[in-house]
């Protein structure tokens, strides 16, 4: 049964009018009146609906169950991720939903190659947050990963976050998966560096603000690679998977 993430108020009964979106969606699918929908809007759960119309103007569809399935880590993560050139970040965000994150942070660091201006940077967030939705529809989630506005580096390690914050470099002393085994799930800030990684100062100013520094193993990975290799690895684990 497709799925679509619809931002509105979703009651038992009510027939609502689709998102454009979806609309499009649904007809490029070749769906029609009578077909079968599972709707969310972020605030949990989903609904099965039944269209009730379809055309090139408009979608609309009756809710008719509630079902409170989540599908939503036990721990919550969010990917602090040094911004990376080209189309890198698109597979980040996409992937990263997939995996569970509860939020993603962009985060600007010295080696990150692109610089984003005040305008370009709503339009990546934009772009980036459609590819939340859309990964979302597909994984099964029911919630929306929070999505950020980019931070300067010194900003983000100068936060004084409740949970635990831990930045990924190669030349860490301990494992990831070696701090995992021996602590409970728990909330978690994950960095992952840009091409090049995180500096040796980033690395000392982050460590010098209650950062735990850990590295993903021998090799060293792409920074595409880095994040969704670790939180594959926390999802094991610590029994996601």
């Amino acid at each position: 049964m497709p799925r679509f993430h619809c931002p509105q108020p979703l009651t038992i009964g009510a027939v609502i009018d689709l998102p454009p979106p979806v609309a499009h969606h649904l007809l490029v699918l070749r769906a029609a009146p009578g077909s079968h929908v599972t709707l969310f809007n972020g605030a949990g759960g989903e609904y099965t609906a039944t269209l009730t119309a379809l055309d090139k103007k408009r979608a609309s569809a009756e809710i008719k169950t509630f079902s409170p399935r989540e599908a939503e880590l036990p721990y919550a993560v969010k990917l602090v991720q040094g911004l990376p050139e080209a189309a890198k970040m698109d597979w980040i965000v996409e992937k990263a939903v997939e995996l569970g994150v509860a939020a993603i942070q962009p985060l600007a660091a010295q080696r990150s190659v692109v610089r984003l201006s005040a305008e370009r940077a709503q339009r990546k967030l934009a772009h980036w947050q459609a590819i939340v939705v859309a990964a979302a529809e597909q994984s099964g989630r029911n919630r929306l990963a929070h999505l950020a506005e980019p931070l300067p580096f010194a900003d983000w390690a100068a936060q004084r976050d409740l949970h635990q914050r831990v930045l990924l470099s190669p030349r860490a002393e301990r494992s990831l998966a070696d701090w995992a085994r021996h602590h409970p799930p728990q909330p978690l800030s994950l960095a992952v560096g840009p091409e090049g990684g995180f500096s040796a100062d980033e690395e000392e100013r982050a460590a010098a603000n209650g950062v735990l520094l850990l590295s993903v193993g021998a090799r060293v990975l792409r920074t595409e690679t880095a994040g969704l290799a670790a939180l594959a690895a926390l999802n094991a684990l610590w029994g996601e998977m």
